[in-house]
C-alpha cells in the first residue's frame, strides 16, 4: 500500500527539512503502530492526522481538526503517504516548498486497527483505537461517496461514544502545544523564540491569531464573460481541460472585502435575488478581493443540475438549495489574473476554495484531462447536458471564440416568446408557446413548445404574456397570418430542449425548462454547431499567432502574460526566458531532446511558491510529451523540439532538470555527473580548486571530462559515456570515484550527503546517477537571484576565476559568450564506454 513517490515529487530535500523518507520499516504488531497528529499552518491552519502502515503513514488532512463530540463528523482528505520518520518533524517548512509554514506535533502515540486494516481501506471504513495524549478512544475514519467530478478522496473522521467521548470544550483550543517541545505553532513561526501576542485562555493557553487579510483591491468593472462555441463534439488533444455543462444562471461573483455583488452574464445585478447564503459564504473566503466566475445551480436528486428547479426556487423565494460552482477567476487580491493561462487561473481557484465544507454552498468545478469524447460520453450517461471543453493555456477571454467549446448531450437553446395557443379547457390558460430567434436583424419563426409546463408554470406565464399582448405579429409573411394565436412583444426568452431542427427551420419534440430572465430577446439567435469547428479553430490560432505579442519567432507556442515577471527583482519576463532559449537552442537541444525530465515551476515567479514535478498534470500543451517509464509505468515527461521548451517556459517552468539517459536507452546512461556542493562556510577558491583536482583525477583515469556552472554556489564535472553499462554500474563508479576523493583528503572532502559531514567540507555529490535522479540541464535558468545560467564553459575559465553564477539571463558576458565556440560541441563524440577496472 505504500508509495512515497508523490511525496517525494512534492519536496526538494536540498532545501527543506522534512524527512527525505530513506527510513522504512515494517511492523507486524498492530498494537505498536505509530500514529501523528500534525498542525500545519500552511495556506491556511489545519491538522494532519497520520497512522502507520506498509511501512509509511497513511496520511488525511482534516480540515477542523479532529473533535471529541461524537456528533462532530470532521471532513479529513486522504493525501499521500508520508515516510515513518516523518512523525516526529517539527518546524518551519521553508517559504516557497510545498506546504510552507509551521508544523509541530499536536498528539502522538499508538493505534491498534479493528480487523484487516487494509480490508477497511478497500471497503473505506476503518475503525481504530488511539492511545495518545490527547486522543484516546474508539475511532472511525469513514469514506465518502464521490461526487461527479471530484478527484479528491474525501472520508469523514468520527468519534466513537465511550468513555473518552466528550460534547464538551474544545480539545483543539484548550491544548494547542506540542506534545514534544511544549511549543505553540505560533512560538514555531516566530522561530523558537516566544510567542506571538496573542490574548490569554484560562489554563494558560493561547488561542490562534486569526490570519490578517490584505486589504481589498480596486476591482476590475464588470467582464463581460468568455462564451462556449458550440460543436458537434468536443476538440481531442492534451491541451484541452474537460468540465461538466451547468444547467443553471452563469454568474460573475465579485469580493471587495466583506461586500459581494452577484451579476448575470449581462451585468444585471442580481445578489438579492440568490439570498444570503452564497454571498455570506464568499465574503468568507481568504482573499481582499476576487472576481469569480461560475454558475449558481439547483441539483436534482441524482445531483445533476436541474434549471427548472431553480426557476422554481427563485420564484419562491426559497435559496437554501442554491449552490455555486466556481469555474474560473478572473482577479484576486488585485491582480488580473485574465491574461494567464486556464491552468494557472484554476489552480489558484483552488487554493482559494480549499477549506470550504463539501457540503458547503461553494463548490470548485473539477475538470477532466480526459479525451473529451469520453468525458462526454460520461456525462450524458449521467444525465447531463454536456461538457465544456477549455484550452489549458489560454488566457480568459470577454466573449465567443475558440478557447471554449461546448458540446452537448440535447439540444438545447435560448428562444423568444412571440405568441401562445390559448387552451381549448377552460382551467388551463394555454396550450403551446410559438417561439422563434433572430436572423438577419428579423424574427424567424421556430416552432412551438407544447410540453413542460407545470400548472404553475402556466399560471405565471400566462400573467407575463396577457401584459405583453399585441394584435401585431412579429413575424413577416405566412407565418405572421397563423390562426388562434395570440401574439406578445418579444420580450421573453425561454430556455428550451428539443430533439432536432426540421429542414425548414423549426424545432421538433420541444419541452420547456424555464424563462432566462439574464439574456436579452434581441441577442437570441439560431444556435448551430460550427460545419468545421477544428478548421474555425485552426484559423483563428493563425490570426491570433501574427498579432499576439506572446508569440515569439521559432515556435508556434503563444505566452499568455509575456511581461509577467518570473524575477521581480531583475525584471526578467516569461518573454525573456523564451528569447534566452531562443538563443542558445542550437546548443541546448542535443542534450534535452528525447530525455525524462524533471520540472521546477514558479508560476508566481521565483519568489512565490515552486513545484517540482516529476509527472504530467492536467492542461499539459501537447507539445510537453509524455511516456511510461518501463520499470514501474509511471508517467515520465520529455519534449521533442523547441516548441516543446517554449511550452514549458508557459507553464511556469523556471528549471528544467535531466535524467543522464535517453528514453531509446533508458537503462544506459550517457553521462557521469559530480555535482560539486560547498558547505555554507567555504569561499569560491575551494570550490574552484575542488574542480580542477576532479578533472585532474578524471585524466589520470583517462576519462573526458566537461564542466559547467550549476547558477548556484558550485561546478557540474560531466563524463561522456557511450550508453554501454547500467545504471548500477554507473552510480558504483561514482560512488567510489567520490569515496576515493573524500578519503585522499578528508578535510576538504566528503561522499556523505548529512549536514554533519559537510561541515568545513565541499560534497561530492554523485547521487545524480541514479535510476530517476536528475541534474539541471546545460543553458537552463536556475530560480535563484540573479536569474543566473547553468552555463557549458571551459576548465580553462574555471581556472581563471569564472564563477559559479557568473551567467544571468540576458546579461551582456551571456550573449558574449554564446557567440564563441561552443566547448560542448564534440560532448557526446568523446564518450567512451565505462570500463571499472
Amino acid at each position: 500500500m505504500a508509495s512515497l513517490e508523490q511525496y517525494k515529487a512534492k519536496r526538494n530535500f536540498r532545501i527543506t527539512g522534512e524527512p527525505s523518507g530513506k527510513r522504512r520499516r515494517t511492523k507486524t504488531k498492530t498494537s505498536e503502530l505509530a500514529f501523528v497528529v500534525h498542525k500545519h499552518d500552511a495556506t491556511r491552519l489545519h491538522y494532519d492526522l497520520r497512522l502507520e502502515l506498509g511501512g509509511a503513514l497513511l496520511s488525511w488532512a482534516v480540515t477542523r481538526g479532529p473533535s471529541l463530540d461524537p456528533s462532530e463528523k470532521r471532513l479529513a482528505v486522504h493525501v499521500e503517504d508520508h515516510p515513518i520518520d516523518y512523525a516526529s518533524f517539527e518546524g518551519m517548512i521553508p517559504k516557497g516548498q510545498y506546504g510552507a509554514g509551521p508544523v509541530i506535533v499536536w498528539d502522538e502515540g499508538t493505534w491498534a486497527p479493528e480487523g484487516d486494516p487494509e480490508a477497511g481501506m478497500k471497503k473505506g471504513h476503518l475503525r481504530f483505537e488511539l492511545k495518545g495524549e490527547k486522543l484516546k478512544g474508539a475511532w472511525n475514519l469513514v469514506r465518502l461517496r464521490p461526487r461527479s467530478g471530484e478527484k479528491r478522496d474525501n472520508w469523514l473522521l468520527i468519534k466513537s461514544r465511550d468513555d473518552f467521548a466528550s460534547a464538551k470544550g474544545d480539545v483543539l483550543e484548550d491544548e494547542p502545544r506540542s506534545v514534544r517541545s511544549g511549543r505553540t505553532i505560533e512560538e514555531v513561526a516566530a522561530g523558537n523564540g516566544k510567542a506571538a501576542a496573542t490574548p490569554a485562555r484560562a489554563g494558560g493557553t493561547r488561542r490562534a491569531s486569526p490570519k490578517k487579510r490584505p486589504k481589498a483591491a480596486e476591482l476590475p468593472d464588470f467582464v463581460p464573460p468568455c462564451l462556449a462555441r458550440l460543436e458537434s463534439e468536443p476538440p481531442t488533444g492534451d491541451e484541452w481541460l474537460h468540465e461538466v455543462k451547468f444547467d443553471g444562471y452563469r454568474i460573475q461573483a465579485a469580493i471587495a472585502d466583506d461586500e459581494v455583488k452577484l451579476r448575470t452574464r449581462t451585468g444585471l445585478d442580481w445578489t438579492d435575488r440568490f439570498g444570503k447564503t452564497i454571498p455570506a459564504a464568499l465574503a468568507k473566503l481568504d482573499c481582499a478581493s476576487a472576481l469569480i466566475d461560475g454558475e449558481i445551480v439547483v441539483l436534482g436528486e441524482n445531483g445533476v443540475s436541474v434549471f427548472s428547479s431553480l426557476q422554481l426556487d427563485l420564484s419562491e423565494g426559497r435559496t437554501s438549495r442554491m449552490l455555486f460552482y466556481a469555474f474560473d477567476v478572473l482577479s484576486l487580491d488585485g491582480n488580473d489574473t485574465r491574461g494567464e493561462p486556464l491552468f494557472y487561473r484554476k489552480e489558484k481557484l483552488r487554493d482559494l476554495l480549499a477549506g470550504e465544507d463539501e457540503n458547503g454552498p461553494l463548490r470548485f468545478s473539477e475538470h477532466f484531462s480526459e479525451a473529451g469524447d469520453v468525458v462526454l460520453e460520461h456525462a450524458c450517461r449521467m444525465g447531463l447536458e454536456g461538457v465544456v471543453s477549455k484550452r489549458a493555456d489560454a488566457p480568459y477571454r470577454s466573449g465567443r471564440g475558440h478557447d471554449w467549446i461546448k458540446s452537448k448531450c440535447t439540444m438545447r437553446q435560448e428562444f423568444v416568446i412571440t405568441g401562445y395557443v390559448p387552451s381549448d379547457k377552460a382551467a388551463r390558460g394555454l396550450r403551446s408557446l410559438l417561439v422563434g430567434y433572430r436572423e438577419d436583424g428579423r424574427l424567424r419563426p421556430a416552432g412551438r413548445v407544447g410540453t413542460g409546463f407545470s400548472d404553475r408554470v402556466i399560471r405565471d406565464l400566462q400573467q407575463r404574456l396577457d401584459a405583453l399582448r399585441t394584435k401585431a405579429s412579429p413575424y413577416d409573411g405566412a407565418a405572421g397570418r397563423e390562426r388562434g394565436v395570440i401574439w406578445v412583444e418579444p420580450d421573453l426568452v425561454a430556455e428550451i430542449e428539443f430533439r432536432s431542427w426540421t429542414r425548414g427551420g423549426s424545432i421538433r419534440h420541444a419541452s420547456f425548462q424555464g424563462l432566462r430572465e439574464d439574456q436579452p430577446a434581441r441577442e437570441v439567435v439560431m444556435e448551430k454547431p460550427e460545419a468545421d469547428g477544428k478548421a474555425a479553430r485552426r484559423a483563428e490560432d493563425k490570426q491570433k499567432s501574427s498579432r499576439q505579442p506572446g508569440r515569439r519567432s521559432g515556435t508556434g507556442i503563444a505566452l499568455s502574460s509575456p511581461e509577467k515577471e518570473l524575477w521581480p527583482d531583475e525584471g526578467i519576463t516569461k518573454a525573456d526566458l523564451l528569447d534566452h532559449y531562443a538563443a542558445v537552442w542550437p546548443r541546448m537541444e542535443r542534450f534535452v531532446i528525447n530525455r525524462p525530465l524533471a520540472l521546477v515551476r514558479a508560476p508566481d515567479g521565483v519568489q512565490g511558491q515552486r513545484f517540482f514535478q516529476k509527472h504530467a498534470s492536467p492542461g499539459m500543451h501537447k507539445a510537453i510529451r509524455r511516456m511510461s517509464d518501463p520499470e514501474d509505468g509511471e508517467e515520465l515527461l520529455l519534449i521533442r523540439d523547441f516548441d516543446g521548451l517554449a511550452a514549458l517556459v508557459q507553464y511556469g517552468v523556471v528549471e528544467v532538470h535531466l535524467w543522464g539517459a535517453t528514453i531509446d536507452k533508458i537503462e544506459q546512461p550517457d553521462q557521469i555527473v559530480f555535482d560539486l556542493d560547498p558547505d555554507e562556510g567555504l569561499g569560491i577558491e575551494d570550490v574552484r580548486r575542488a574542480a580542477l583536482e576532479v578533472k585532474e583525477k578524471l585524466d589520470d583515469l583517462g576519462l573526458p571530462s566537461f564542466v559547467k556552472t550549476s547558477g548556484g554556489k558550485g561546478y557540474h564535472a560531466i563524463v561522456p559515456l557511450k550508453p554501454k553499462a547500467d545504471w548500477d554500474a554507473v552510480k558504483g563508479f561514482a560512488h567510489d570515484f567520490a569515496q576515493a576523493l573524500a578519503e585522499a583528503a578528508p578535510d576538504r572532502y566528503t561522499a556523505t550527503l548529512s549536514k554533519k559531514a559537510r561541515k568545513g567540507r565541499i560534497f561530492i555529490d554523485y547521487l545524480r546517477n541514479g535510476r530517476g535522479s536528475t541534474t539541471v540541464a546545460p543553458y537552463s535558468s536556475r530560480a535563484r537571484k540573479g536569474a543566473t545560467v547553468a552555463m557549458p564553459i571551459t576548465w580553462e575559465m574555471v581556472a581563471e576565476g569564472v564563477g559559479p553564477d557568473d551567467f544571468t539571463i540576458g546579461a551582456a558576458r551571456t550573449r558574449s559568450w554564446l557567440q564563441k565556440k561552443d566547448p560542448w560541441a564534440d560532448f557526446f563524440d568523446k564518450g567512451k564506454p565505462l570500463n571499472r577496472r
